[in-house]
């Protein structure tokens, strides 16, 4: 990807960043292995890949077998199910959840952070008040609470992370509003005629860009994992119409002790890369676009 880095022309924040990215062997892979999920998330959604996952290949529990077929390389579950198909159909859960999850808290984040910090004194005092009170709730009971309250499902995962995990994006917000507002091209700004609105979006909001997309890859991630723990729990994706790294976790939970590890391993297998891919491309961009650590 170096050679694509040369080309990139100009000095700007983003061309600069583009090129950190590209020349970085770690954050360049780790973008193919989260482009490869995303792909394969895609044609799950649309039919085009593990829509048999229900039928049945053989008997039940089968081991994994090379040599009948790709379907069989991770063996068959208690109905006799690839299990390799349901890991790949559990992609898609994984992908909507980390998806739909950073796209409700990451607004609410900056909404709040952005208003706290902009406007200051009693609109300030009640944010952080209210912000406060719901980080000193343990996230995780909280997230039980609101799942055992709405029922099981995907959908209440997403709602359930989402609405829980705005607080430190707003905190960093309203952190770099504060700073950024009394600065002379803000000032400037307001002498011309500018209002709240235009200050805030047009000025302040560009040079805090940087920490949405940071806080967005790095919830997407904490999304992925919190969704598979819920559901182990048995408050996330329930059995249906799509399978769940989850539920073949919480299924392999009790199939160990009869030496049943296929399906353990294959929910693992399947999340590892992608947690990593994305914990490594987080800090890659957090490198490359922060400001503060442009060298």
């Amino acid at each position: 990807m170096k050679f694509l880095a040369r080309k990139i022309k100009g000095n700007s924040l983003w061309s600069d960043a583009l090129r950190r990215l590209l020349n970085d062997r770690f954050a360049t892979w780790s973008f193919v292995v989260i482009t490869v999920y995303v792909v394969m998330a895609i044609l799950v959604f649309f039919n085009l890949v593990g829509s048999s996952w229900q039928e049945s290949m053989g008997p039940s529990r089968e081991a994994p077998d090379l040599s009948q077929g790709p379907l069989h390389w991770m063996g068959l579950d208690i109905f006799g199910r690839s299990v390799v198909l349901k890991t790949i159909q559990g992609t898609y859960t994984a992908m909507y959840v980390g998806l739909v999850s950073s796209l409700i808290a990451i607004p609410i984040g900056v909404l709040f952070g952005a208003v706290a910090g902009y406007f200051g004194g009693w609109v300030d005092d009640l944010i952080t008040w209210f912000s406060t009170m719901l980080a000193n709730i343990p996230e995780f009971l909280l997230l039980i609470a609101i799942a055992i309250a709405m029922g099981k499902g995907t959908t209440t995962v997403c709602i359930a992370l989402g609405v829980t995990s705005w607080v430190g994006l707003a905190r960093l917000i309203r952190a770099e509003f504060m700073k950024h507002k009394n600065r002379e091209y803000v000032v400037a700004a307001q002498a011309l005629g500018g209002g709240h609105m235009r200050r805030i979006m047009k000025h302040i909001f560009p040079n805090v860009l940087h920490i949405v997309i940071i806080s967005f890859s790095l919830r997407f991630v904490t999304g992925i994992k919190s969704e598979v723990i819920l559901t182990y729990l048995g408050l996330g994706a329930e059995i249906g119409q799509r399978s769940s790294w989850g539920l073949m976790i919480a299924d392999a939970s009790g199939e160990l002790m009869q030496g049943v590890w296929w399906g353990l391993a294959a929910a693992t297998a399947a999340m590892f890369p992608i947690v990593l891919a994305f914990s490594l491309f987080a800090d890659a961009l957090r490198d490359a676009i922060d400001p503060k650590l442009r060298h």
